[in-house]
């Protein structure tokens, strides 16, 4: 699949139809009401809908939570994609998305998958969530960014001065980034407990950062993972990188479309 980027303002022009509109949002999207938005704590979002904010209703897109569709093209387009997978993902906050049997789990309400908020450290610093010690609050790229001296560099591309740093042997980022693995590694070995998963899978920013990350976070699941032997290279970052949630967009419609052709219009 070739994706390309076009504006409203030139689909015609390039005589393109839009057929789906996907908005990836860093934050819990509810299986009810449809189209809100219930909480996106590093946006400031409680109970919104985008569709209420945009300047055409009938052009507002369909809200769906980003680490869900980074997990739905992570299983999609892989050449050797798992079953059972846990997808885990660092944008705008950390999210989770759990793929069981070849399905994506949602949960009872919509809300699985908020790893970001589970506490690593329960007497930790204080999280927009409202609770303390949040994963985010170590593996966040806010917090890596804070813990290597890289506070003041929020503008510009944050994932690839942390990678830039790193790579130099910048000691306090590569400090930073090995914190960030082992509070990542600690909530996994979690998540492999819980679900036993056949693999776990980190994407967005984390995939970027694996070369540092991977190996704080597998020393992490080789301490605690007690349900069986944990296999290190079941823990793998994904090809796609930044790209998953956009590609997961783009296949979200073409797969409705190809379940359904019914959906495009006739002639």
């Amino acid at each position: 699949m070739i994706l390309i980027r076009v504006s409203a303002s030139n689909t015609a022009a390039l005589g393109l139809h839009v057929e789906g509109r996907v908005l990836a949002v860093p934050g819990v999207v509810p299986n009810a009401p449809p189209g809100v938005v219930e909480r996106a704590p590093n946006l400031g979002w409680h109970g919104v809908r985008p569709a209420d904010h945009w300047p055409d209703r009938d052009t507002a897109p369909e809200p769906e939570n980003e680490a869900n569709l980074g997990a739905l093209a992570e299983y999609w387009s892989a050449e050797q994609a798992a079953e059972t997978f846990v997808h885990v993902s660092a944008e705008s906050g950390i999210g989770a998305a759990l793929v069981i049997d070849g399905r994506l789990f949602r949960g009872a309400r919509g809300f699985a998958g908020e790893l970001g908020h589970i506490p690593v450290h329960p007497d930790g610093p204080d999280c927009p969530c409202g609770s303390r010690g949040c994963l985010e609050q170590y593996a966040g790229d806010a917090a890596v960014l804070r813990e290597a001296g890289l506070a003041d560099h929020r503008t510009g591309d944050p994932v690839a001065l942390l990678a830039e740093r790193a790579a130099a042997g910048h000691a306090p980022t590569l400090h930073a980034l090995d914190r960030a693995g082992r509070a990542l590694g600690l909530a996994l070995a979690s998540a492999v407990e819980l679900v036993d998963p056949d693999a776990l899978v980190l994407g967005g920013a984390y995939a970027e950062l694996a070369d540092w990350l991977l190996p704080s976070v597998r020393a992490e699941l080789a301490a605690r993972v007690t349900v069986r032997p944990w296999d290190p290279q079941a823990l793998r970052p994904s090809a796609l990188g930044r790209r998953g949630p956009l590609l997961g967009a783009a296949l979200t419609t073409v797969r409705r479309i190809m379940a359904d052709p019914m959906l495009l219009p006739a002639g």
